[in-house]
């Protein structure tokens, strides 16, 4: 109490020193008491209210309109304390969840991470950047023991913190199940169950998972309702869409995935992307699938990983470095 009745008679001091000579000094004065106001959460229509009792003990004879002007300032100041004191505590609340999200985001990036396997005669080249913190995309590399590669991409229709603990759930599945099932159909069939029983159904994820057999350069591979992803034939310098069915992860415990299976040769390429890529947008405008792999094929000279980082950089830039969704793309080559 001492010290706001020390901080009221300063102030009063102050006021009346600096109408009476224009002393920038008695500015300097208030600034130091402004501070001990803000150090103690003095409201500002309490501030206000100080002013107008200091000109009413100084100056008495205050025009009667002058002191309804005050009052007018003084009533608006009480709404602006009100609303003031709500956004600080929305503003306290945002940079807490923030600061939540940003942990929950490098948890992700932890649980999620995957090593990009080498395999002899396979270049490999990967991207996957989130559109926000978190990252509703996932990607996955496993090599087997007979030398394999396994590879899985996927999209949570769904973004924030339940995204990345389904993904989660996605990749423990994976990384328990023995190398006896880690065909793709099986893959899918096993998620599958898991995401039907453990998910809610108002999220549905999809996936792509292939199987690469370097001895035979057989690529095996199912799809569970993801973004078609491509073939590019070397020989003939041309894509064709990789053409499969399957149902979304988690609408049915019952569902069947086909396995398809292809001869990839020496030169040919397998693109395999989320939605972020092939619905990138330039305006209003949604760029056309063909404009991707133009994108792709004016790359194919560089080496698979600077590929993918040029496809990016080169949407990036169109999208004004701000992404709609999240970007994954990985492309596999085979060189010899």
């Amino acid at each position: 109490m001492d010290a706001i009745k020390s901080d009221t008679e300063n102030y009063k001091n102050l006021l009346k020193h600096y109408i009476e000579t224009r002393d920038e000094q008695s500015l300097y004065g208030a600034e130091q008491i402004s501070k001990s106001f803000i150090k103690r959460k003095i409201p500002p229509e309490e501030i206000i209210n100080l002013h107008i009792q200091a000109l009413r003990e100084l100056y008495p004879d205050l025009s009667e309109e002058l002191q309804i002007s005050m009052n007018f300032l003084l009533e608006s100041m009480i709404a602006y304390g009100l609303t003031h004191q709500e956004f600080q505590t929305l503003r306290e609340k945002q940079l807490e969840l923030k600061s939540e999200i940003g942990v929950a985001a490098g948890m992700q990036r932890t649980l999620l991470a995957t090593t990009k396997p080498v395999i002899e005669g396979l270049d490999i080249g990967v991207v996957s950047v989130p559109a926000h913190q978190m990252n509703g995309d996932y990607h996955h590399f496993i090599k087997g023991k007979d030398g394999s590669l396994g590879v899985a991409v996927a999209d949570v229709v769904g973004k924030g913190v339940p995204a990345a603990l389904c993904m989660s759930m996605i990749k423990y599945s994976m990384d328990i199940l023995p190398e006896e099932f880690m065909q793709p159909k099986a893959i899918l069939e096993n998620l599958n169950r898991v995401v039907e029983r453990n998910v809610d159904p108002s999220m549905f994820i999809t996936m792509f998972y292939a199987q690469y057999l370097p001895e035979e350069n057989i690529l095996r591979y199912s799809s569970a309702g993801h973004e078609p992803g491509f073939f590019y034939h070397k020989d003939r310098d041309c894509f064709e869409e990789i053409e499969t069915k399957g149902l979304v992860l988690g609408v049915s415990a019952d569902a069947v995935y086909n396995r398809y299976e292809r001869r990839i040769e020496k030169g040919d390429m397998v693109i395999l992307l989320t939605d972020g890529v092939t619905e990138c947008r330039q305006g209003h405008r949604f760029i056309e699938t063909e404009e991707v792999l133009d994108v792709i094929r004016s790359y194919s000279r560089l080496s698979a990983q600077e590929m993918v980082g040029h496809v990016y950089k080169y949407f990036e830039r169109m999208q004004h470095f701000e992404l709609r969704d999240d970007f994954t793309l990985i492309i596999l080559r085979r060189n010899v």
